[in-house]
């Protein structure tokens, strides 16, 4: 099996570090602001924020598309659609990158106040 060359990057955590240039096989590996392992996006400074970001832009997305696919706003057509498709994006590695700052949770808790909103009677919880 041969190594992927071009799926290397190096992620420089240190910010007083010299940013030193690394080959592989003769190859320059090119740097990187941000990785993702394991779905967890990481950027240099170890800051997990940008997880949050992502998983409220898709949930919201996805929230999105129900709304203007399904026409029933009833409990029982809505939580089976949200529950699948938008909590595990909202839970996703939460136990890594737990909500650090309010901000971040704020975004979460949006997301999860538009699901209540679209179910018909519900409206006023959020």
């Amino acid at each position: 099996m041969k190594f992927n060359k071009a799926k290397c990057k190096v992620l420089h955590m240190c910010q007083g570090s010299p940013k030193h240039k690394y080959e592989l096989g003769g190859e320059r590996i090119e740097n990187s602001p941000e990785e993702k392992d394991l779905g967890v996006l990481v950027d240099k400074k170890i800051n997990f924020t940008l997880q949050g970001v992502l998983a409220a832009q898709k949930d919201n997305h996805i929230l999105g598309c129900i709304k203007r696919r399904v026409a029933s706003r009833s409990k029982e057509v809505i939580l089976p659609l949200c529950s699948p498709l938008v909590r595990p994006h909202l839970e996703s590695c939460v136990q890594l990158w737990s909500c650090q700052h309010r901000k971040n949770t704020d975004l979460l808790e949006h997301v999860q106040r538009r699901a209540t909103k679209m179910i018909r009677g519900m409206e006023i919880l959020s």
